[in-house]
């Protein structure tokens, strides 16, 4: 029954990331480096894109946040990065401190946000690190980018690739609950079914509160636009590695990704839910750094 029950969530979500406006509970406090303060880039449609600028060294790493989450939730990975990498945190439109003044939230725009912003990086080679909703923004800004990325690691996403997309019928299905309650269905959600039943409960309860606090209109929008979203038509122009940290919450099929894309890799994170890299930044930072070491190496030959 509680396998059914996140695998739903799952079905209803695909693999969408709640996360907090102002940082989530347990996370480490914003690194104590090279932060160069906030800075902002307009995306193609005129909407402003918050980022901040930590540390130094090539590539650049840009952390790319889920949906109703914000650039907060990779607090924890800045202090490893930052020492090796110039890291890039941005906020989506809608999210943060980024602008809210857009009609159309879909994952094509988000895609926009992130190519505006990696256009004032200096640096030759770029990969993308997305977390749920963000890794299908990062797919779709890839071929925006062109070959300054070299490769994108996907964080608890991907396990839709390969499945046919949803009809329209099951996606008013999926939302419907949440345009009826956006506040209680989203709590229900969380708490409910993206966490082992043993994790932190202030985590849980934190999360919970803060993903019920984004904007309905721009939450149902999005989540809609990720529901809608046909990878087949988008990973024809991704043409860079791919990486994937997943938790075992549910089971990913990494032999039928490989068949969409065959430049494919996962780890699965054991005993972690769909924020490990909020629940067990200790295990998720090594697996995180020795990808996008594989990624640097790769691009040097």
């Amino acid at each position: 029954m509680v396998y059914a029950r996140v695998a739903g969530c799952a079905l209803l979500l695909g693999g969408l990331a709640a996360c907090s406006r102002h940082g989530p509970a347990g996370a480490a406090p914003a690194a104590a480096g090279a932060d160069q303060g906030p800075r902002i880039a307009m995306s193609a449609d005129n909407v402003h894109i918050d980022y901040r600028i930590y540390g130094h060294g090539d590539p650049a790493v840009v952390l790319v946040h889920g949906w109703a989450s914000d650039a907060n939730y990779w607090n924890a990975q800045l202090e490893a990065l930052e020492g090796r990498y110039t890291v890039v945190a941005l906020n989506l439109a809608g999210h943060g401190a980024s602008g809210s003044n857009r009609s159309d939230w879909s994952i094509a725009n988000y895609a926009q946000d992130v190519a505006a912003v990696a256009r004032q990086i200096p640096n030759s080679r770029l990969v993308l690190v997305g977390h749920s909703m963000g890794a299908a923004v990062s797919l779709a800004a890839t071929p925006l980018i062109g070959t300054r990325v070299i490769g994108v690691v996907a964080v608890e996403a991907l396990r839709s690739v390969g499945l046919p997309p949803l009809s329209s019928a099951e996606i008013e299905q999926r939302v419907a609950p949440f345009r009826a309650d956006f506040v209680a269905e989203t709590r229900k959600l969380v708490a409910g079914s993206l966490f082992t039943r043993d994790a932190n409960p202030a985590l849980v309860q934190k999360v919970a509160y803060d993903m019920s606090l984004e904007p309905p209109a721009i939450a149902i929008a999005s989540m809609r636009a990720l529901l809608s979203m046909d990878f087949a038509a988008v990973l024809p122009g991704v043409h860079v590695p791919v990486f994937a940290i997943n938790s075992d919450l549910l089971p990913t099929d990494a032999a039928r990704i490989r068949k969409s894309l065959p430049d494919f890799t996962l780890d699965v994170l054991d005993h972690s839910g769909h924020f490990l890299m909020l629940e067990a930044p200790a295990r998720f930072n090594p697996l995180l750094l020795k990808d996008l070491e594989a990624l640097s190496a790769r691009a040097a030959h």
